[in-house]
């Protein structure tokens, strides 16, 4: 199935038994005890981000069915999230958490991992999802009061 919708290579296939999915990956992947599931194509340099700096990244998101929905090469910019402000997806920060730099990440979300599902968001129901992840970089920030004005400013 997922062939049809042009997935890229080696994606995962979800196969659902009533209210089972089973996450059926090559040996290249990685599985945690929190669900979470991943496959690096590049290990990147330097160091992991900690709470409080923020992330550069490109992704590219999957559906189950390997179709893409969502993209930031599409859209032209890489996205910038501070770790640890609960920003992201706790799948998606839990997964970018020990990248590298430069490094190049499949990253599969489970459920309980992933974005609240509701009218508000384009998520529908509850369903793993997949983002081939690149971290540009990692910035320090800090915050800056200016009078009665405060902002973080990261660099």
């Amino acid at each position: 199935m997922a062939q049809n919708n042009n997935a890229p290579e080696d994606f995962p296939n979800f196969v659902r038994e009533g209210f089972e999915v089973k996450v059926v990956t090559s040996d290249n992947y990685v599985k945690r005890d929190s669900g979470l599931i991943y496959r690096d194509f590049q290990v990147g340099q330097g160091d992991c981000p900690k709470s409080g700096q923020q992330v550069t990244f490109h992704y590219v998101g999957y559906n189950e069915s390997g179709r893409r929905i969502d993209s930031t090469y599409l859209q032209g910019a890489p996205a910038k999230i501070r770790m640890g402000t609960n920003a992201l997806v706790p799948g998606f920060e839990e997964g970018i958490r020990d990248m590298r730099p430069g490094g190049k990440r499949r990253i599969i979300i489970p459920p309980e991992l992933g974005p609240p599902v509701g009218p508000s968001t384009f998520f529908s129901s509850k369903q793993f999802e997949v983002f081939d992840v690149e971290l540009v970089s990692i910035q320090n920030c800090q915050r800056r009061t200016i009078g009665f004005y405060s902002d973080v400013v990261c660099n």
